[in-house]
């Protein structure tokens, strides 16, 4: 039987607690219910045995304190809300046990924005990771030694795993339940709480807003003449001129800021435009290309779905009310 440890930090969101318990519960009922033994104990493990969460409108009561748990084979970090600086201050006794635990062979499971405290364990440098799209940012700010991998769902670096944002975490967990339960399991699981198996990217959810979290002000102009022209043709040498800037020197300090290439940049501006058109109005696909600065056919199509990970018109049937005919 696996123990499994679901993590119950202050700030927590209370959604990313209970889901995996109950999740990994009911697949405890399943197989009862065929006759077999559990397969997991489920554990609730708190630096206190009360802890206040979703802005101390729940208290969840911990099953076990953390330095009561000497062996465990899961940890699951839940979803955080608020101040990450000051949340990753208040749950800083979690951290030598997660690092203790890993090195006596537990794996560790982030969901969506627990991405933080497991990266302030350390066990994430130099690998990959996934959180919430909204706190890319920050994320990448606060740990530059992590690869963080904005489209993905899930991720699995030798046991160390992460999800993407909001409840996209049931994916991991339905990921984690095939590996330790089996397929048939998992599938069980995905009918019973309906959620969409093997889902991989959370690239169709992605608003992009900018990047605009740095002190770069010469960059911080050119996103905002790219956003204001995207229907234009901008090239990165016209930047560079209107900056008063080398080329080579726009392009390194657009990406340090911006965690993309200038061209990337636009391109995100423009798809982003072309979203919000395909979301509202009844302009036909060709349309809103022209509208939002291309004239290459398949080089919208084909920037589209690598950006969304849908078509304009599969973009559109999802998103949009009442979809027009291609």
């Amino acid at each position: 039987m696996k123990h499994i440890s679901i993590l119950v930090p202050k700030g927590a969101i209370l959604g990313s607690i209970e889901g995996p318990r109950q999740v990994f519960t009911e697949v405890n009922k399943f197989v009862n219910s065929l006759g077999k033994p559990a397969l997991f104990q489920v554990k609730l493990i708190g630096l206190t045995k009360k802890t206040l969460v979703a802005g101390g409108r729940y208290t969840v009561y911990a099953d076990e304190l953390v330095g009561d748990v000497k062996k465990t084979d899961l940890i699951i970090i839940p979803a955080l809300d608020g101040d990450m600086v000051k949340l990753l201050k208040e749950n800083e006794e979690f951290v030598p046990w997660i690092q203790q635990q890993h090195r006596l062979g537990a794996e560790v499971a982030s969901l969506c924005i627990g991405a933080f405290l497991l990266a302030h364990t350390g066990l994430l440098d130099g690998r990959k990771c996934a959180t919430h799209w909204i706190a890319a940012n920050d994320f990448r700010r606060m740990f530059p030694q992590v690869t963080l991998v904005e489209d993905k769902i899930i991720t699995d670096e030798n046991g160390i795993y992460s999800s993407g944002g909001a409840f996209s975490y049931l994916n991991l967990i339905l990921y984690l339940i095939e590996k330790y339960a089996g397929r048939d399991i998992a599938i069980f699981c995905s009918k019973a709480f309906q959620i969409e198996y093997a889902r991989k990217s959370q690239s169709q959810f992605v608003m992009f807003m900018g990047q605009k979290d740095h002190e770069d002000e010469p960059i911080k102009q050119a996103q905002e003449f790219i956003e204001g022209n995207f229907k234009e043709k901008i090239t990165v040498d016209q930047l560079a001129d209107m900056l008063a800037l080398g080329r080579r020197n726009l392009e390194r300090r657009f990406k340090k800021a911006t965690s993309n290439t200038v061209v990337e940049y636009i391109q995100r501006v423009k798809i982003e435009a072309a979203k919000m058109n395909l979301e509202s109005s009844r302009e036909n696909v060709n349309e809103v290309m022209y509208n939002v600065g291309y004239t290459d056919t398949k080089a919208f199509r084909s920037t589209f779905k690598k950006i969304t990970g849908l078509s304009p018109i599969e973009y559109r049937n999802k998103y949009q009310r009442d979809p027009v005919p291609a």
